[in-house]
């Protein structure tokens, strides 16, 4: 992260699985998540979007968080599409 000057302030090693009510506490303070899943890229305004749905877009076929994830102010962004994750952090 270090071409975008972004401090990783908490790193956590796959090994530790994370569930839907990890990922639920992700979106506490968050207003958009935008998840990416092949090439599907989904957007939700959390103030107004359905709280389950935007948790189970963060959520892999195994009911793990999908990686990587990354909050950055009022934003989460949960799998990797590199033309996303440029357009959203630059």
């Amino acid at each position: 992260m270090g071409a975008k000057n972004i401090e990783i302030s908490e790193q956590v090693p796959a090994s530790r699985k994370l569930g839907a009510e990890d990922a639920a506490d992700l979106l506490e303070g968050a207003r958009r998540l935008v998840t990416a899943k092949a090439r599907k890229i989904r957007s939700f305004d959390l103030q107004s979007d359905d709280q389950g749905e935007a948790v189970a877009a963060m959520l892999g076929p195994t009911g793990n968080l999908r990686a990587p994830t990354l909050k950055r102010g009022d934003l989460v962004l949960v799998g990797f599409d590199a033309d996303t994750w440029e357009d959203e952090l630059a």
